[in-house]
């Protein structure tokens, strides 16, 4: 069998990309050499974050190609993004596949893409290459994308995608029931939005027809009903670097990793971690009850705060905040996020279930605090929640605001309670076996080796 040269292309998110790259740093152990397209603007971040920490080897390749946006304009538009992706993406794509292909290196033999990038499978199909779909979040966020055309004939939701009446659905018996009003297009900023996502997953569902393999980052174990559902997904995760004990890379912000220092000065099982992903943005309102709801915990605790985390450009800290919780809290802009829940000293974490961070958390048998911004972050809520009983929902008041006394009351049930830690633990134990020497995703992914070196 020949060593293949892939190119791995994801969607142009920080949930996204990391998976991707943890994917291709494990195809590289296989042998495989991998070109890793990311869009000229996240490429710029990637490597500014990488900086000289991490050398990825002769066998993985960052390379790039323009996302049809200009520089200045917003990647946090969804809608305008996606739209600009098929309509420029496609061409580059292909250019850069044959420019490899004639300049003396190993030619491309496959393509590895994103779900939502499906449009790179009809370019692998015009150049006659190897096609894969790997998809970076919960088996059950796919089912519900690839059931759209039975929710439109079950009148559940409209032509445009839009819910006919909200209702908790069950895809399967044994799936987690979903909020029509939070199906993953449905949760978007604005109608306009919604509607370029719904259209383009509408589009996807055809595209998709054409892939040989579809490979997913979760578990059996995880989501038994899923995998169930729709067979043709196979699990191959969790997917995390400190399985292969390397770092995780392809984050957007440099990390700062004192906060470890800091995390071995704490009592064990004390300090709770808080980090809302890449997307999450406040209200100055709720970021400061944020703010003080841990202060009124009275519990050491690490908090990420990226730069653009809040709408306001001015101090968004409650006056004196800092000054008072400096003994007992450590903020950065960026965490190594494996290495803090991992840490002894972590007790839980209030996170915005993205499926990269619930997988962590997960993985290192993590209670959770939950606070799910948008799109498949409500339904990764419910299977902390609800399914796996893992974790606790934050609750609004009547103003829409998750108050400082909701915080710190749901702390202290979480932390107090020790149930949730046992079940955590037995949780983490039912992943991690999928991908030891024997496991589901571990015979998935040696199956998917051999098929693409075939």
């Amino acid at each position: 069998m020949s060593n293949p040269h892939i190119v791995v292309i994801p969607y142009p998110a920080q949930g996204h990309v990391i998976p991707f790259m943890e994917l291709s740093q494990c195809l590289a152990k296989q042998g495989f050499k991998i070109t890793f397209v990311n869009t000229e603007y996240n490429h710029k971040r990637v490597l500014k974050a990488l900086g000289e920490k991490i050398c990825l080897g002769s066998k993985i390749s960052l390379v790039s190609i323009p996302d049809g946006l200009e520089p200045w304009e917003d990647r946090n538009d969804l809608g305008k993004l996606t739209k600009a992706i098929f309509q420029v993406m496609p061409g580059k794509l292909q250019k850069l596949i044959n420019s490899i292909n004639m300049s003396g290196q190993e030619r491309i033999t496959g393509i590895i893409a994103d779900w939502t990038m499906s449009w790179s499978l009809e370019v692998a199909e015009k150049m006659n290459i190897r096609r894969a779909i790997f998809w970076p979040a919960s088996a059950a966020l796919l089912c519900s994308m690839l059931s759209i055309s039975k929710l439109l004939n079950d009148g559940i939701i409209d032509i445009d995608g839009t819910p006919l009446q909200n209702q908790k659905i069950q895809l399967a018996p044994k799936m987690p029931a979903m909020d029509t009003a939070n199906f993953a297009w449905t949760c978007l900023r604005d109608f306009t939005t919604q509607k370029i996502i719904f259209d383009l997953m509408v589009k996807t569902n055809e595209i998709v027809k054409v892939e040989d393999w579809m490979v997913s980052n979760s578990a059996y174990d995880l989501e038994p009903g899923a995998f169930s559902f729709a067979p043709n997904i196979l699990p191959i995760g969790p997917l995390l670097a400190s399985n292969r004990l390397g770092d995780q890379v392809g984050y957007f912000w440099p990390e700062d990793s004192t906060c470890l220092k800091w995390l071995d000065k704490q009592p064990p099982n004390s300090v709770v971690y808080i980090a809302f992903g890449s997307f999450t943005v406040f209200d100055q309102t709720q970021f400061q009850e944020l703010a003080l709801g841990l202060e009124l915990s009275n519990r050491p605790f690490l908090w990420v705060v990226r730069p653009d985390i809040t709408e306001e450009i001015n101090e968004a800290y409650p006056e004196g905040f800092q000054e008072r919780v400096a003994t007992r809290g450590q903020i950065v802009g960026w965490a190594p996020q494996q290495k803090v829940l991992s840490h002894p000293s972590v007790s839980c974490f209030l996170s915005h279930c993205g499926w990269n961070s619930t997988m962590e958390g997960v993985s290192n048998g993590m209670p959770f605090l939950c606070w799910p911004y948008f799109a498949d972050q409500f339904l990764n809520e419910t299977y902390i929640c609800d399914v796996w009983k893992v974790g606790l929902k934050l609750d609004k008041d009547q103003s829409g605001i998750i108050t400082r006394e909701e915080i710190k009351s749901k702390v202290e049930r979480v932390v107090g309670d020790e149930k949730f830690k046992a079940r955590a633990l037995e949780l983490r134990r039912l992943a991690m076996q999928n991908v030891e020497e024997g496991g589901c995703s571990s015979r998935n992914f040696k199956n998917f080796v051999e098929w693409m070196k075939a």
